[in-house]
């Protein structure tokens, strides 16, 4: 039987490795959601229409307030791109 120490160890660490997958999770969700706002449909190949509409169906299922959370946390690192989406919503 494992010592209650233990257990506790064990159950930080998976805590942290499920708080870690989290984030990968939140920049993943938030670098495509940057990538897919700076799309020109225009110039986009027809091969990547099927996957493009996987990824919109996808993106617009999530809550907003992870969908925020997953922007905030990739903002720095993608500022300008932020900046050319919103100037594209403008048009």
């Amino acid at each position: 039987m494992a010592h209650p120490e233990q257990e506790d160890v064990g159950l930080l660490a998976e805590i942290e490795m499920l708080a870690s997958e989290r984030e990968s999770l939140l920049r993943t969700i938030g670098a495509a959601s940057v990538f897919f706002a700076n799309l020109d449909v225009e110039t986009l190949p027809e091969s990547a229409y099927d996957a493009a509409d996987v990824l919109a169906k996808c993106l617009d299922a999530l809550p907003e307030e992870l969908l925020g959370e997953a922007l905030e946390l990739v903002r720095p690192l993608v500022e300008k791109d932020l900046d050319n989406a919103a100037e594209h919503a403008d048009d």
